[in-house]
């Protein structure tokens, strides 16, 4: 009862005595006192292998702890690996895998979100999908139609944004709805359309889907998964998604705390799903000149964090089109990993969030400043 030990949390300063046996995943603690064996239900303890444990102690370590009645998860860092040990409490369990061969230290993790946490993955993740490219340095965008409406509009439009310089093409086949009489989306027709765009021009295809019996078929044509924020905290659907394989764009619940994001991106990253986007959409306030806040300082907090790109919405952000070409150069400034913004051959015309669209030539000329930005930024950091 009497012993203690060290426990990570996340804190700038690095610990004199861990530092040299942890840099590479995780560089980045200071002390707390907790009890030794203290291992509550859901908690994560972080096994740090040696630089030079070979794949074998690597394996016999995931076999230990799974062998105690616990997940293991293994993240592979540039200069060393770890394995993440999920579950309730075990009598002894550091001091056991402590004296597994390759293995250099076993730490706890404090926040209450584990696998999206830096103190289980310092290095940024990166995300590639066909060309799209986010996080780590490079800032994917995606661009296109809130609906697929026919294969001309879908087609035109992946044409016109790949030109301009986006990676990845959006479009609802299905449409979550406030009203139950507005237009609720092509379904399987509509995402049919969206894979003929992806044939003729190698974007990745973004399209949310709304329910757990709709993931098979959503997870059949497109590239990446997207849960909107109306499901943000749908939580069966998170372990849908995450157990689907496919990567996934997790949008913030209008009403959502920075926690309750990243415990809900926990869910699909606990299916052993890595491949987690982050989407900042806004969130509702007592303001009503636009249609949500858009708090791009999420950037800056979300990349503390958690290791996960964040892509920023300035469609839904804002609201009005008029204001997305300058939050999208905000962003791009503030360091986001990418941009999913809405843009239709014809705004007026839309049968949803019109309003809130560009025309080509306005999304053309946001990516332009964007780029410029984004360049300036990287001179500047290099």
């Amino acid at each position: 009862m009497d012993q203690w030990r060290d426990a990570a949390i996340t804190c700038p300063r690095t610990a004199p005595e861990l530092a040299p046996e942890l840099a590479g995943n995780l560089n980045r603690f200071h002390f707390q006192r907790v009890q030794e064996d203290t291992f509550t239900p859901g908690e994560i303890m972080i096994v740090v292998m040696e630089p030079n444990a070979t794949d074998a102690q690597v394996e016999a370590t995931v076999q230990r702890v799974e062998s105690m009645g616990l997940k293991a998860n293994v993240i592979v860092g540039t200069e060393r690996t770890v394995v993440a040990a999920i579950g309730d409490k075990r009598e002894h369990f550091k001091e056991s895998i402590e004296s597994s061969a390759g293995v250099s230290a076993v730490v706890p993790i404090a926040a209450p979100y584990k696998m999206a946490s830096r103190e289980v993955q310092q290095e940024a993740s990166q995300i590639r999908v066909l060309d799209f490219v986010a996080g780590a340095g490079e800032v994917g965008i995606v661009a296109g139609p809130c609906s697929v409406e026919d294969e001309e509009q879908i087609l035109t439009t992946a044409r016109a944004v790949k030109a301009a310089g986006a990676t990845g093409l959006r479009g609802g086949a299905f449409k979550p709805r406030t009203s139950p009489y507005s237009f609720q989306g092509l379904k399987e027709d509509g995402l049919k359309m969206l894979a003929a765009a992806r044939d003729e021009t190698n974007l990745a295809i973004f399209t949310e889907v709304m329910g757990t019996a709709d993931v098979d078929l959503v997870a059949r044509y497109a590239d990446v998964l997207q849960v909107g924020a109306r499901n943000m905290q749908n939580y069966r659907l998170l372990e849908a998604v995450g157990a689907a394989g496919k990567p996934v764009l997790l949008k913030r619940g209008a009403s959502a705390t920075m926690d309750e994001l990243l415990l809900a991106a926990e869910y699909i990253l606990n299916e052993g799903n890595d491949q987690v986007m982050l989407c900042e959409r806004g969130i509702r306030t007592f303001e009503g000149h636009t249609r949500f806040t858009l708090p791009l300082a999420s950037v800056s907090y979300l990349h503390r964090k958690t290791h996960l790109p964040i892509i920023i919405d300035p469609s839904h952000g804002t609201g009005h089109a008029y204001m997305v070409p300058d939050m999208a150069v905000a962003a791009a400034a503030a360091g986001a990993d990418g941009l999913i913004i809405e843009v239709h051959p014809d705004p007026t015309t839309a049968l949803s969030d019109g309003y809130q669209s560009l025309t080509f030539d306005e999304f053309d000329h946001t990516m332009t400043r964007c780029k410029a930005v984004i360049d300036a930024l990287r001179a500047v950091d290099a």
